[in-house]
């Protein structure tokens, strides 16, 4: 933060205090939600927006990138299986040298059969005509396979979009919070200002200046610790986006309305959340899998039926053809193998009702994960519409106070506490837009939707 901001928030502050009545209520009421900027590429100057930040977290993200990895080998995967779909071409040459040449004996007769140095070579060609759809079904199985790894990556990008939005949102309250510490340090400097005249003039005790100078001191203390879990925040931030973690952060929000979460359908949300959320797709993606590897492993028993043409050459003076055409037509069927394919179908059978034992158990948690974020959203809608009553009615109790012990009505106590009051009716305030960020966001979530879509 530079000076001349320093300067404008210092400013700020003064013709804050400065309000009177129900203007001044009104100005802190709105402070939270007004900070109105145009989007700042966050990679080039250090000032991070929910977008620009969004973006380059699901763009760098480790997690993503190891997860895009592993949609990339189940692809290759993929492309290995398919391989059984296409004819074997294979091709061989040699040349051999014999330490005697090879001699046929015919009675008394001795006659060579042949050459004792010769090259040959061959060229085999096969190809499976039918078998049940076992290739096919691997193959599709693992189409199966690439598309849940692809969904385990959309899956990724928006649980890492989630964390860089709480994180953001975190930044933005701890600097509201610091705020509000400012402005309660300045209040009890005020008051202190004004009990040390009244008390030169012998007009209170030095209990009253006391309790001011404790009041002021703890204030700041808790200034302190506010900063501090800025800090912490802000470095948290700082290891999303895979900035130094000590790196300058400054985050700027831009106006994102308050809807309230009246309209939402609990019913409807689980509906879209079913059909959307990754998770389940993944599940889902996978039982389509084992469906066809069952397929596929039960062909196993049925016969296969493949054909093969091969062309080999061996040189040869004494035979009458060197080289020869093949043409194969041919079945082949497993008789026996120890009853490896049958407890591998067994498996596969097992592993399907455990999917769908995860899925349903899967299904439950993403309910509740719904009904959660929503109930806590309007939880936090709730909060900010009591909380902005509250803070006006905490401003004005504080200057009718004020009023009262400037004129030696009311006590030092009193104005304290009405500080103190006011502190806490603005922290509420703040805590609770941000729960409501942080809420709507983990509703978007929650029901499937994609973050970067939703925040561009």
């Amino acid at each position: 933060m530079n000076w001349r901001y320093q300067h404008l928030l210092g400013l700020a502050g003064i013709f804050w205090m400065a309000l009177p009545g129900q203007a001044f209520a009104e100005a802190a009421s709105q402070q939270p939600e007004t900070r109105i900027v145009a989007p700042v590429d966050a990679a080039m100057s250090g000032v991070i927006t929910l977008p620009a930040g969004l973006r380059k977290v699901i763009t760098d993200s480790r997690d993503v990138k190891v997860s895009i990895q592993d949609e990339l080998i189940a692809d290759a995967d993929s492309r290995m299986v398919r391989s059984r779909l296409l004819p074997t071409v294979t091709a061989s040459a040699g040349y051999t040298s014999l330490a005697n040449q090879p001699t046929a004996i015919f009675g008394a007769l001795q006659a060579p059969t042949s050459d004792r140095n010769y090259s040959s070579f061959s060229v085999n060609v096969e190809q499976i005509l039918f078998d049940f759809r076992a290739n096919l079904s691997r193959y599709e199985s693992s189409r199966m396979q690439f598309e849940a790894k692809h969904f385990g990556t959309v899956s990724v990008r928006n649980s890492v979009g989630l964390g860089f939005i709480v994180s953001f949102y975190d930044v933005l309250e701890s600097d509201q919070l610091v705020e509000v510490a400012k402005r309660e340090i300045e209040q009890l400097e005020s008051h202190l200002k004004d009990a040390q005249g009244l008390f030169g003039v012998g007009l209170i005790t030095k209990n009253d200046l006391l309790q001011a100078q404790v009041r002021l001191s703890d204030a700041r203390q808790r200034l302190l610790a506010t900063k501090n879990l800025r800090a912490i925040r802000a470095s948290r931030l700082n290891n999303l986006l895979l900035r130094p973690l000590s790196a300058q952060v400054t985050v700027q929000e831009e106006s994102r309305e308050l809807v309230a979460p009246d309209a939402l359908s609990l019913e409807k949300s689980w509906d879209r959340a079913l059909e959307k959320r990754p998770e389940i797709q993944i599940v889902d993606k996978t039982l389509a899998s084992i469906d066809l590897d069952v397929t596929a492993k039960k062909a196993e028993f049925l016969p296969k039926v493949f054909a093969g043409g091969s062309y080999a050459y061996q040189q040869n003076s004494y035979q009458l053809y060197q080289d020869n055409w093949a043409v194969i037509l041919g079945l082949q069927i497993n008789l026996f193998e120890g009853g490896r394919t049958l407890a591998d179908l067994q498996k596969s059978q097992e592993r399907k009702v455990q999917l769908l034992e995860q899925r349903n158990k899967l299904v439950d948690e993403v309910k509740l994960q719904v009904q959660q974020a929503m109930l806590n959203m309007q939880d936090a809608y709730e909060r900010i519409q009591v909380a902005r009553d509250t803070v006006e009615q905490a401003q004005e109790n504080l200057r009718i106070n004020r009023k009262r012990y400037e004129v030696s009505v009311g006590t030092a106590t009193e104005v304290l506490d009405a500080v103190t009051l006011l502190t806490v009716s603005e922290t509420n305030h703040v805590r609770s837009i941000y729960d409501y960020r942080k809420a709507e966001a983990a509703t978007y979530y929650a029901t499937g939707e994609d973050l970067l879509a939703v925040y561009r």
